[in-house]
């Protein structure tokens, strides 16, 4: 039997999902065939509708090496294994002739601990577990969700967090999960036979599809302790969250709070002088963190230098009385040293961390009303870190709507640790960019209008006349906007003038209700406005009428008091680079490319983008962001704009929605 050619298992695929085959998807299937044929790596970016999860599945599936796939979002891991992989894999077997197994595989605190469960949770002031099944009342809110994850877990064949619908709240699933420093093991835990978390590993092993996220990929690279199995092919779908992503999992914080959290831990388990040791450096760092002023450290100041020092040295010796004593008395006490020695290696590693200064690092002093003061350390940059550990003994596919910023693929590249497109050196992972475009007609189906006569935005400052010219636009529009503000003041500011200003338009606000909630109502109703900040500029995936217009209330570049920006920005500035343009700009470029990329989600699609901030227009940099965003017919012209938005709205009205 001849082998079956790549447009012949993709035309397969394609019908099975019930699809249309496009020729942006054909492209991107040879192209990503090409690459792990090869073993290079393929930046590759894909407009919405191409239809890219089957662009790079059928190749990756062909090849038949074990590829992984991670993604940002749980929407695109459930669309893959609970639409897109069954179907794909059943409409190739009769071509390849072989049914390829595929398995999802998440961090362990994603799962249900079946210990945690049944046998309950470290107590922190007193020895042995306690029951959070008997400690909650059967009525409270709490209560109802522990009995609800109870009766789950007899019927559950995962045990993934994601498949109990509807979800219970952070609390309680805190009470039947564990992180990996706290599980006991396999080998140790008396339901390591059962254990989901095990029985998700060993599915991954034998899968030649595994779907994970972002998340678990960065463990997997900086932690050194393989977490995914071994694979041939990577592909990373959403790749434009990847660097926030990694960046998250390679961030570090030290708060009072977990601090004293630790002591409480290790306090009972370990002898009186190494408790006493830790319990005083936890007061040193408790008196001088509520002294301390918000912002970036370039130089730890003396004090908390000494504090953390402290802190470090105390923890150091509490883990190694940790590893030296047991104590019979203790009820369950290989549980309860485990959870102690994860909050003091946290606490250790971070004091360490932040102590030695590294020049790669960037340590920054936050409070919060809520949640109180913290110190954070972050990496500089992730990109040699993701050179490194990502582009090695694999080919690497990366893939999203918006991965070319200012007309080329450099600016994401160089965030990935990538050389511009075309360098060549030892040391230097070749790979390519390729743009498959999109099947949607953005200059019949969309323009882009920049409101050029405004006054430049100030920061927090209300503009009356930003706020007249939403009111016209909403107005014009019949309603049918998704407002994207740059913080979320200014979406509340906004949402509270303008429910004042025209009360026949309802208008949601991101934090009254769930995101869920809040998308699902502005697509129920065509007169709906929906206000909010960074998730809805990524986050909203509303076809048809209920979106017709896009605002944006200015570019949405970092705050100039961002620590991690700042500190980036000026790095690439003492290295002879242009660190507005490098940072700043690429940071608004992807944002407002995500957030334009909301208007058209269909072929029937129509509406406006509307940038309420002129230096879009008028600043030199304004040509870069442009050339970021979909090839929308481009005007200033305001009177022109309402005529289109209304009628577009008469259009839709006469079609009934």
């Amino acid at each position: 039997m001849t082998k079956p050619s790549l447009p012949e298992l993709l035309h397969a695929a394609v019908d099975a999902v019930g699809g249309v085959e496009r020729p942006g998807q054909v492209t991107m299937a040879e192209s990503v065939s090409e690459a792990i044929d090869d073993g290079s790596h393929l930046l590759i970016q894909a407009g919405t509708g191409t239809g890219k999860s089957l662009g790079y599945l059928v190749p990756a599936l062909a090849h038949g090496d074990r590829v992984v796939v991670a993604t940002a979002t749980l929407a695109l891991q459930r669309q893959l294994v609970e639409r897109d992989l069954p179907r794909t894999v059943e409409a190739l077997h009769p071509l390849l002739r072989r049914r390829p197994e595929f398995a999802m595989l998440k961090g362990r605190s994603n799962y249900l601990c079946l210990h945690r469960l049944h046998e309950g949770v470290p107590q922190e002031e007193d020895e042995g577990l306690f029951d959070p099944f008997e400690a909650a009342a059967p009525t409270s809110k709490l209560g109802q969700d522990l009995m609800r994850l109870r009766d789950w877990s007899d019927d559950t064949e995962t045990g993934d967090r994601d498949d109990l619908t509807p979800g219970v709240s952070d609390r309680a699933w805190s009470q039947v999960s564990v992180s990996s420093r706290e599980c006991l093991g396999a080998s140790k835990c008396a339901y390591g036979a059962e254990c989901f978390a095990e029985m998700a590993r060993e599915r991954a092993k034998l899968a030649e599809v595994v779907v994970t996220n972002h998340a678990l990929l960065a463990i997997d690279a900086i932690e050194g302790a393989p977490v995914l199995p071994q694979h041939e092919v990577l592909i990373v779908d959403e790749a434009h969250e990847l660097v926030s992503r990694v960046t998250g999992v390679a961030t570090g914080e030290l708060t009072p709070g977990q601090v004293n959290r630790a002591v409480r831990r290790a306090a009972r388990l370990v002898n009186e002088k190494a408790a006493d040791q830790l319990q005083t450096a936890a007061e040193g760092f408790e008196r001088l963190m509520e002294l301390a002023l918000p912002g970036r450290l370039e130089e730890i100041p003396e004090d908390l230098g000494y504090a953390l020092l402290a802190l470090r040295d105390a923890a150091r010796t509490v883990i190694s009385a940790l590893g030296a004593t047991r104590d019979k008395s203790v009820q369950d006490e290989d549980v309860v040293r485990k959870q102690a020695l994860a909050s003091v290696e946290s606490v250790h590693e971070v004091a360490e961390r932040i102590s030695h200064g590294s020049e790669y690092d960037v340590v920054w002093y936050e409070r919060h009303d809520r949640f109180g003061a913290s110190l954070r350390v972050a990496p500089l940059s992730v990109s040699g870190l993701l050179r490194e550990k990502l582009f090695a003994d694999r080919s690497v596919v990366l893939t999203s709507a918006t991965l070319k910023l200012g007309g080329d693929f450099n600016g994401v590249g160089a965030s990935l640790g990538l050389a511009p497109e075309g360098t060549e050196g030892e040391d230097l992972p070749v790979w390519k960019g390729v743009d498959v475009g999109s099947p949607f007609d953005y200059p019949k189906q969309g323009i882009l209008y920049v409101a050029k006569h405004l006054s430049r935005p100030v920061r927090d400052g209300g503009r009356d006349d930003m706020l007249d010219e939403l009111t016209e636009l909403i107005q014009a529009a019949g309603g049918r906007t998704l407002g994207l503000f740059s913080s979320m003041r200014a979406a509340q500011l906004a949402a509270e003038e303008l429910r004042s200003r025209i009360p026949e338009f309802p208008i949601l606000l991101q934090g009254e209700e769930t995101l869920g909630e809040l998308i699902k109502n502005f697509a129920a109703d065509p007169r709906t406005c929906l206000f909010g900040t960074l998730s809805l500029w990524q986050g909203v995936d509303v076809p048809g009428p209920s979106c017709q217009l896009v605002v944006m209330d200015k570019i949405p570049f970092p705050r100039p008091d961002d620590p991690l920006m700042s500190a980036r920005q000026k790095a690439v500035e003492e290295a002879g680079g242009n660190g507005f343009m490098a940072v700043a700009a690429t940071h608004a470029a992807l944002l407002m490319a995500q957030g334009a990329g909301r208007l058209v989600r269909a072929t029937g699609d129509r509406g406006v983008v509307a940038v309420l901030d002129q230096r879009l227009a008028t600043a030199r940099y304004g040509s870069y962001l442009k050339a970021s965003l979909p090839d929308f017919w481009y005007t200033t012209d305001r009177n022109q704009v309402r005529r289109s938005l209304s009628a577009i709205d008469a259009a839709a009205k006469a079609d009934g929605k």
